[in-house]
């Protein structure tokens, strides 16, 4: 029986020292990249990921949540960073997807291995636009 349970980070600190060494650097400057870009949207611990700003939401159960604007999270082969935005009836990920490097994208969600495969330039944009036009699709 193993005495060690994985603890589950319930911070923002916690969830940064709780990455694997690997993926450390990236997420680090993932972290710092989007706080520069898009400064409005303060990062906070949310449902396991790290969060950044946050807007009214009703879930599946119908009950009426924060949920974040943006959001990062190390996943077992990449990393995501969810772009919770749209403009013109359209996520702002899918609206630039041929502009954001080697990622793949659905609908808010944009998945890379390393830093290397984003073009920061176009991520700046979105995380920019983002602070304007947060929210989902609904329906």
């Amino acid at each position: 029986m193993n005495m060690f349970k994985k603890v589950k980070p319930t911070s923002v600190a916690g969830y940064l020292a709780a990455v694997p060494p690997e993926r450390k650097e990236a997420i680090a400057f993932m972290h710092a990249f989007i706080q520069k870009a898009a400064p409005s949207l303060t990062p906070h611990f949310a449902y396991n990921m790290l969060g950044y700003g946050s807007f009214p939401y009703k879930n599946y159960k119908k009950e009426l949540i924060q949920w974040p604007v943006v959001a990062l999270a190390n996943q077992k082969q990449y990393i995501s960073l969810y772009v919770c935005a749209i403009k013109d009836r359209k996520y702002l990920a899918e609206t630039f997807k041929k502009e954001l490097g080697k990622v793949s994208v659905g609908k808010s969600c944009i998945r890379f291995k390393k830093i290397e495969d984003l073009h920061l330039p176009t991520v700046k944009k979105v995380l920019q636009l983002a602070e304007k036009f947060p929210g989902l699709v609904e329906g």
